[in-house]
């Protein structure tokens, strides 16, 4: 059972790895290319629409998923309840969100906003016409098919992109890309998985749903409404055209952080919830997936952080540079995401759903002071504030979890202390390179080249576990994808 258990989580991590990377890092290219071709302003417009999607997009799912991801035991009519719910609040709010699109321009101040709205907002019914077949996949911990779908869906959406970038739709390019990726991940997965939904539905599994669900969707809509102010602060108080460029350094952030969360999350609940039984093995299997998911995490992050300005310089060129000043403070502030993530994670798997909502109450409160100070001082004040929201939050978290499940903050603390250890010697190695007299072309390579080379000496010579495990990870991974070839 173990070593089935084990396999079945290395390859979840390899598909869900692939997902993220290959899905989201061809995303990731499409948006280096519409950066040359695209101004920060018109990236800005998209971002002012990327707030109210995310936000909506949160309340869809109402918590639904998670709940039959948990639930052992998943009928046709559970996942019918769920289709026909998510699919009735989709409307209901894109409905809305189209009546508003014209209030929400005039308090910005940009007429082309509505337009771009409401066309952007399609992605709420897509996406609700492909949750339950997301959550079909995730509780089989199958992500080989849905890497699929992202893969495919992201590189029909970039080529839309580009092109309507080239013959110069401006903003539109990226609502053309945003709209027709998730319309065809929407596709593909209904031809990979062949389940139609039917007028089966049950009143007592949207109640489960919803009871289990509903702590959930606050919790989330407070999460996301707080986490979408930031980018309202920028874009209300300063310009579309610094929000384009915060947001350009948080997309690079992404990539590591919000991405590798993304994968930890996916593949850890379901795992975690079929041992949610068995407590010993539960707080061993949660430990060793903190300790390694920080090693990466913090690692990329600082990495990422100290190489900050060769490297928006050389792949978006110098119309961003203050992206580069806003880097990182966000890598620090990131770095602590997958940490949060997993804490939060075995509260749902311990069904404490009610602890989940609090501390999300309670971090919204606390988050108002980074507001304030991007507000009344400066975007930079405002991401040290998150900086130190986040350590905050981490106590806050990992101490109820902790108390739960008998790990508590300061074993965290130790266990992910040396991560964070290696990650600052690996950013101070290659940081002050870059005062070298050498063109930002040279001095990138140079400062990965040296990065690789002291993390792997420091590695190498003090054989961390966590780094164990990740090359044990790593060779299983490699094994699979020579297999597939």
């Amino acid at each position: 059972m173990a070593e089935s258990l084990r396999n079945k989580t290395v390859k979840g991590t390899f598909w869900s790895a692939a997902d993220a990377f290959l899905g989201q890092g061809v995303t990731f290219v499409v948006g280096l290319v519409l950066a040359h071709l695209l101004t920060p302003d018109e990236y800005g417009l998209i971002g002012i629409c990327i707030i109210f999607n995310t936000v909506l997009n949160g309340i869809v799912d109402s918590g639904f998923s998670n709940a039959l991801i948990r639930k052992n035991n998943c009928t046709n009519e559970d996942y019918n309840t769920m289709f026909f719910t998510n699919l009735v609040f989709s409307v209901v709010l894109y409905v809305i969100l189209f009546l508003c699109a014209p209030v929400i321009s005039l308090f910005f101040e940009r007429d082309e906003l509505t337009p771009l709205i409401r066309v952007s907002g399609s992605v709420l019914i897509f996406n609700a016409l492909s949750l339950t077949h997301t959550t079909i996949l995730t509780k089989q911990i199958d992500f080989r098919t849905k890497t699929k779908a992202s893969v495919i869906s992201a590189l029909i959406s970039g080529g839309i992109g580009i092109s309507m970038a080239y013959m110069g739709a401006g903003a539109w390019s990226l609502v053309g890309q945003m709209v027709s990726r998730q319309l065809l991940y929407t596709i593909c997965l209904w031809f990979f998985i062949q389940w139609w939904p039917k007028l089966c539905l049950s009143i007592d599994s949207f109640r489960y749903m919803w009871g289990f669900g509903w702590k959930l969707l606050l919790s989330g809509l407070l999460n996301n409404i707080w986490n979408q102010l930031y980018q309202v602060v920028v874009g209300k108080f300063y310009s579309p055209a610094t929000l384009g460029q915060y947001t350009r350094s948080r997309d690079f952030a992404r990539i590591f952080s919000e991405n590798f969360t993304t994968i930890v999350q996916r593949v850890s609940y379901p795992v975690l919830s079929q041992v949610q039984d068995d407590k010993t093995r539960m707080v061993q299997a949660y430990r060793r997936v903190i300790k390694t998911t920080m090693f990466i995490t913090a690692i990329c992050m600082i990495w990422l952080g100290a190489i900050s300005e060769p490297l928006i310089y050389c792949f978006v060129g110098p119309q961003w540079f203050e992206a580069s000043t806003y880097l990182p403070l966000i890598c620090l502030s990131m770095s602590l995401y997958p940490l949060h993530a997993i804490n939060l994670n075995m509260l749902q798997v311990q069904n404490r759903t009610d602890i989940f909502l609090y501390l999300e109450i309670v971090k919204k409160v606390l988050s108002i002071g980074p507001l304030c100070l991007g507000i009344f001082i400066s975007i930079k004040w405002m991401l040290v504030g998150s900086i130190l929201l986040g350590i905050i939050s981490f106590f806050l978290n990992s101490y109820y979890t902790g108390r739960e499940l008998k790990y508590s903050p300061l074993m965290q603390l130790k266990d992910i202390a040396p991560s964070y250890a290696v990650a600052f010697i690996v950013g101070l190695s290659v940081y002050f390179l870059k005062y070298l007299p050498l063109s930002n072309w040279v001095i990138l390579p140079i400062q990965v080249i040296v990065g690789m080379s002291v993390l792997f000496g420091v590695c190498e010579t003090v054989k961390m576990p966590e780094y164990i495990d990740v090359k044990s990870i790593v060779v299983d991974c490699c094994r699979k994808l020579i297999a597939l070839l």
